[in-house]
């Protein structure tokens, strides 16, 4: 019977166990969207995770959706990841940085003068966005154009080549959560009957289309992908499940991914279908809502439900996760209010998580 505590050959790269840390937007960069010695901390302290998930990481400028996030786009930034990736593989760490444009989701006091959040079509989040004056509703964004979609998949290739160059052990596109990639997905936020909207295969279009060019860039063995079916974060609606995410899977299995990690829903039955028709590894973030994933999801790892499980909220709390899973705790709760993971420099954790 397999055990989380077992390692994990995970495209080449051998993880010490099968437990992730999942992504979650922490809003820390310094000035450019640059990590800071601060983010080697929180990082490095989370290092027996057997993959570390980094917080969403923008492709390129206008993929900015909220406050001091940072970014892949530029020399400044990929010179300051440096520092990260070293000191989590100087504590035996494996990381991947996760590639994610908000689209529609952000505002335009969030980005340069004169430019504005894009989206597959004209159509607003309902919602707020937190902006550094407080609170502001989502703005419709701007048509993508044919030429755009493909500079924007370029810009997904290239932020790659970026990760590898700052030291990332990989990237997972995030196409979950509402964001650019999942905003194609859903047909509520792609109204499009050009090629990249309108079907089925006209809405996944894009999602395979950033994955095929991520993969030639870095190679697929060094790529992940996130989806979140069904979830209505971010004002997604999501019709014929099944249908859309079976052709996803089936599209992107050629790729052969490092990984697909589902943020799942309440859908058990469909995790299943796609853990069956994923030829790959297969990691899960379980539906425990309202509560955090807590030590019962292992189990999903013995039963053979997922070939990792990962973590959110849990890790903020407790850094050393693993050595307390497998130790059967103690676990501190996670608390927004608090101050966790003995950041000397003291900062607090978001309570909006996108884990």
């Amino acid at each position: 019977m397999t055990t989380a505590f077992e390692p994990f050959l995970l495209g080449g790269v051998r993880l010490a166990n099968r437990i992730a840390m999942a992504p979650m937007t922490r809003s820390r960069a310094g000035e450019g969207g640059t990590a800071t010695e601060s983010t080697a901390v929180y990082y490095a302290q989370r290092a027996g995770a057997g993959l570390i998930v980094t917080e969403g990481t923008q492709p390129s400028v206008v993929g900015q959706g909220y406050p001091d996030t940072p970014g892949l786009h530029s020399a400044e930034q990929v010179a300051a990841w440096r520092p990260v990736t070293d000191a989590v593989h100087r504590d035996g760490g494996v990381i991947y940085a996760q590639l994610m444009h908000t689209g529609r989701i952000g505002h335009p006091s969030l980005l340069p003068d004169g430019v504005v959040p894009v989206g597959p079509s004209p159509v607003a989040a309902k919602g707020q966005v937190f902006t550094h004056e407080g609170p502001k509703e989502f703005v419709t964004p701007r048509e993508l154009t044919d030429e755009e979609i493909r500079r924007t998949i370029a810009d997904f290739a290239d932020a790659a080549r970026n990760a590898i160059d700052a030291g990332f052990d990989g990237v997972e596109i995030h196409g979950a959560n509402g964001y650019l990639v999942h905003q194609f997905l859903a047909s509520n936020a792609n109204r499009r009957t050009d090629a990249w909207g309108g079907t089925t295969e006209g809405r996944i279009r894009f999602a395979v289309e950033v994955a095929t060019a991520v993969a030639e860039a870095i190679g697929g063995h060094r790529v992940g992908f996130r989806i979140s079916p069904g979830n209505p974060f971010n004002d997604i609606a999501e019709e014929n499940l099944e249908e859309t995410y079976g052709a996803l899977v089936r599209a992107l299995a050629p790729l052969e991914l490092a990984y697909l990690h589902l943020m799942e829903g309440p859908h058990r039955d469909l995790t299943l279908n796609l853990r069956e028709n994923w030829p790959g590894a297969f990691i899960l973030n379980p539906f425990t809502h309202p509560e955090a994933t807590g030590p019962d999801a292992l189990a999903l790892i013995k039963d053979g439900t997922a070939d990792l499980v990962s973590f959110g909220s849990m890790f903020l709390a407790n850094p050393d996760l693993p050595h307390r899973l497998k130790q059967g705790g103690p676990f501190n709760t996670p608390d927004p209010t608090t101050f966790y993971g003995g950041d000397d420099q003291g900062y607090t954790d978001y309570p909006s998580l996108t884990a």
